[in-house]
């Protein structure tokens, strides 16, 4: 049976009024992505992009061209983080082009980034920029909306015809499952029919999706619940020595090794359950965060590509069309985790993915 391979997307590429007044004039991922400095001998920073450069997602060119790698290297499709807040769309411009324009002819889903909106990338989490404030009035605003100007794209991904939509962080919603049922019985009332329905296990939420009203779930990778030692839950001290890390420098980021990581995640099995499971390139988001960042060590194009070639022979779709195999990420850029092409790496992790989705034929 084929694997579908997903890549999560962020579509924060481009200035829009509120970052301008938050963050500054013109401010985009691009900006923390590319002042970051390597903090300790062979790390790797900056991230710097190669093919695509630093590129703006208002430009349809940009998307087209995106898309065209995807394909060329075997991706099936886009998740592209949506982000609402009480009727407010944040991050739009590029899904508006593409919904607007039917460009790029790529699949797509959407997964609803419910998080508050804070000044977490400087350190002040209790900040909040704009905050979530759910209702049942909202619930049915939202699902209106994705019905009327989404599910109805017949780009977007189906499962037995049924609209495959995704929510972050589910149990932040006060009443799931009421939420859950509202936009299930409106689609079905503004016929679009039966939605499905899956959650991002993340954040040590790992529960069976049926019994919270999914359809399935989605492993998060990396799982920064389940990590290897020493580098995390031992003294700082110990690990400082290790990488050879100046407490000057360092103040509480938390490092591990991509290496031993990808072999705790090759062990792992299968849920009893629904899940569609997912691996990471590499992770590194000190470009975002000055305290706590979370930095993998080591990565390669062969290490992930190992993994995703265990994670596929391993995977069983559920059925001819619950086959998906998700990657985080396409362009997480300051989280030091993407598929794009980069200056370090140039296409070998596109590369990877191809060599690994061809094994499986």
């Amino acid at each position: 049976m084929n694997i579908r391979t997903l890549a999560v997307y962020l579509p924060q590429f481009h200035p829009f009024p509120e970052n301008d007044r938050w963050w500054g004039k013109g401010f985009t991922e691009w900006t923390n992505t590319a002042k970051a400095r390597p903090l300790f001998e062979g790390h790797y920073q900056p991230h710097l992009p190669a093919d695509l450069g630093f590129y703006d997602l208002r430009l349809e060119q940009v998307r087209k061209e995106q898309a065209a790698l995807a394909k060329q290297y075997g991706i099936y499709g886009f998740c592209y983080y949506h982000y609402w807040f009480n009727g407010t769309r944040l991050m739009n411009a590029a899904l508006d082009g593409l919904l607007q324009s039917g460009q790029p002819d790529l699949p797509f889903m959407y997964c609803w980034a419910n998080e508050n909106w804070t000044r977490r990338w400087d350190g002040n989490d209790a900040e909040v920029l704009i905050q979530q404030n759910y209702s049942p009035e909202d619930d049915l605003e939202h699902i209106r909306y994705l019905c009327r100007e989404v599910f109805a794209d017949p780009r977007y991904i189906r499962v037995d015809g049924k609209p495959f939509f995704a929510i972050y962080r589910p149990t932040l919603l006060p009443d799931l499952a009421q939420t859950l049922r509202t936009w299930r019985n409106e689609a079905q009332q503004l016929g679009i029919g039966e939605l499905y329905l899956a959650y991002m296990q993340g954040f040590q939420v790992k529960e069976d999706p049926l019994t919270m009203g999914f359809d399935a779930a989605i492993e998060f990778q990396p799982d920064f619940y389940d990590m290897p030692a020493p580098y995390m839950g031992t003294k700082k001290e110990q690990w400082m020595d290790k990488l050879g890390l100046k407490p000057s420098v360092y103040k509480q980021h938390k490092i591990v090794s991509y290496p031993e990581y990808v072999q705790r995640m090759m062990a792992r099995t299968m849920p009893p359950y629904k899940q569609y499971p997912s691996v990471t390139p590499m992770w590194d988001n000190t470009a975002r965060r000055k305290e706590n960042a979370f930095v993998m060590t080591n990565s390669s194009p062969a290490i992930y590509e190992a993994w995703l070639r265990n994670t596929i022979e391993k995977f069983k779709p559920y059925s001819a069309e619950e086959n998906f195999v998700f990657i985080n990420a396409w362009n997480e850029w300051a989280e030091g985790n993407h598929l794009e092409p980069d200056q370090q790496w140039g296409r070998a992790y596109l590369e990877a993915t191809q060599r690994a989705l061809e094994s499986k034929k």
